[in-house]
């Protein structure tokens, strides 16, 4: 994914943040890279308990759903799945799920 798109994702947290932010509140990005090819960026605010994601070019927030092991998120035909190991699955656009690695 390129600088540019790295540079828009975070614009379009911040913005959609401004409403409720604090200087304390930490933050978490991560880039993966999936078997498939998919590359995507992920999310997480301390505040809150969805994942913000940029796949395919778009912003999504998925929300978070139970989980037997680990941390399940979904919404807009989206399923990532981090589990406790950090092993992580990416399911989207009726694709199969796919492992991703950080990058």
């Amino acid at each position: 994914m390129g600088r540019h798109k790295a540079i828009v994702l975070a614009i379009a947290m911040l913005a959609g943040g401004i409403g409720y932010t604090r200087q304390a509140d930490a933050q978490t990005f991560q880039t993966y890279r999936c078997a498939d090819g998919t590359q995507f960026i992920v999310g997480f605010y301390d505040y809150d308990k969805r994942a913000f994601l940029q796949i395919d070019g778009d912003p999504v927030t998925l929300a978070q759903r139970p989980a037997v092991s680990g941390a399940r998120y979904s919404g807009a035909g989206i399923t990532l799945v981090i589990g406790k190991t950090g092993a992580t699955t990416v399911k989207h656009l009726k694709r199969p799920v796919t492992a991703c690695a950080v990058i």
